[in-house]
């Protein structure tokens, strides 16, 4: 297989895997199943994040198996900063995944649901790290897409991604104002969506303020 053809194919499978996944996740296919197959709509979260998983498979032999040289390699104190940065984020996933339902987000909690919900209507929680940036998980990921050294098929890969996060968070955040409206719209003012900003954070009583207002999305 040329270089060129590896490539092709590995850039083709990332637009598939994206668009796949945002099919999986949208409010259309998730009716559509819910309404022809009421009871494995139970099991719709948890299938929807196995074929998350199983779908990486191409993309990532792809990019794993892509013979050519690296574009570039870090100094070696920009290496060791890179790699700081890396665990840092590992370790950042690690810590904020203790503030949200991990029941719920596997979808182990809606196999014993009798009609889980397509919306999530619990009422609205803002995490430590969401006080800093709207979408932490997607930061964290960036930090350790961008600070790799990387060869051809790297930076195709990240670049791929870092568009697909961006298109991704865009659709995530048209679900949350309706689902939140103003009191969502006015987080939104005041965070950044995906790089976190020194100077534009919520402060601990503003998040409560936030999450105090009353939501009148029915």
């Amino acid at each position: 297989m040329s270089n060129t053809t590896h490539l092709t194919l590995l850039a083709l499978s990332w637009v598939l895997y994206g668009i796949l996944h945002s099919l999986l996740a949208s409010h259309a296919c998730k009716n559509a199943v819910r309404n022809h197959a009421p009871n494995a709509f139970r099991a719709y979260r948890l299938t929807y994040n196995l074929l998350a998983v199983l779908l990486l498979a191409p993309p990532l032999w792809l990019l794993i198996s892509y013979p050519g040289d690296l574009l570039w390699r870090w100094p070696t104190a920009l290496g060791w900063l890179a790699d700081i940065a890396a665990l840092s984020a590992i370790a950042g996933f690690i810590w904020s995944a203790g503030f949200y339902d991990t029941g719920e987000f596997l979808g182990l909690r809606q196999l014993s649901q009798t009609t889980p919900a397509i919306d999530d209507r619990a009422p609205m929680s803002l995490s430590p790290a969401h006080r800093f940036v709207r979408h932490p998980w997607y930061f964290l990921g960036l930090v350790i897409i961008w600070t790799r050294e990387m060869n051809v098929a790297f930076l195709l890969t990240a670049v791929t991604l870092t568009f697909y996060l961006l298109v991704g968070s865009r659709q995530e955040e048209k679900k949350l104002l309706a689902c939140y409206g103003e009191q969502y719209r006015k987080y939104q003012a005041l965070v950044p969506g995906l790089i976190p900003l020194p100077w534009k954070y919520l402060s601990r009583q503003q998040a409560e303020e936030i999450l105090g207002m009353k939501n009148n999305v029915s």
